[in-house]
């Protein structure tokens, strides 16, 4: 049987027109063409809103996990301060306070060893000269010394 057009359909029928009961190939390429732009459009709505945490992991900044956070919260918020914030401080340099810190405290650490081992070597001297070396109160020591000057 010969599928027959309709006598008010206009002559030639368009190439996009299917014939019946062939596929409609506009139709199925409409649809891939949909698939893959959604899917184009959320990989690159993801990549955006991943941005700070890869500006953060790249620099290594101490301040990653705070990024991802704010990166995380703004997704599931819909709150773009969150998202700018975090770009926001990934894009800044927090200074490094524990390194210069630390070696303070090591250096003072090193020059309470030195006085302390100077303070232990006058006491040990001090102790071979005494009989016992109980610690006594200044007043006493000097009372000490007063009496040792005054001995011939």
């Amino acid at each position: 049987m010969t599928p027959s057009v309709h006598t008010l359909a206009s002559q030639p029928l368009p190439a996009f027109m299917p014939s019946p009961g062939s596929p409609d190939y506009l139709l199925v390429g409409a649809a891939i063409f949909l698939i893959a732009f959604v899917l184009g459009i959320g990989h690159l709505y993801l990549r955006l809103h991943a941005l700070p945490d890869q500006i953060a992991h790249k620099n290594k900044k101490m301040q990653y996990e705070i990024v991802c956070v704010l990166g995380l919260l703004a997704m599931f918020t819909h709150v773009h301060a969150f998202w700018i914030a975090g770009l926001l401080l990934a894009m800044i340099d927090i200074p490094d306070f524990s390194g210069p810190l630390g070696r303070m405290a090591d250096a003072l650490e090193r020059i309470a060893a030195n006085l302390r081992n100077r303070t232990l070597g006058r006491e040990n001297s001090d102790a071979r000269n005494r009989v016992t070396a109980i610690p006594r109160s200044p007043a006493l020591l000097e009372s000490e010394r007063q009496s040792d000057s005054a001995a011939p």
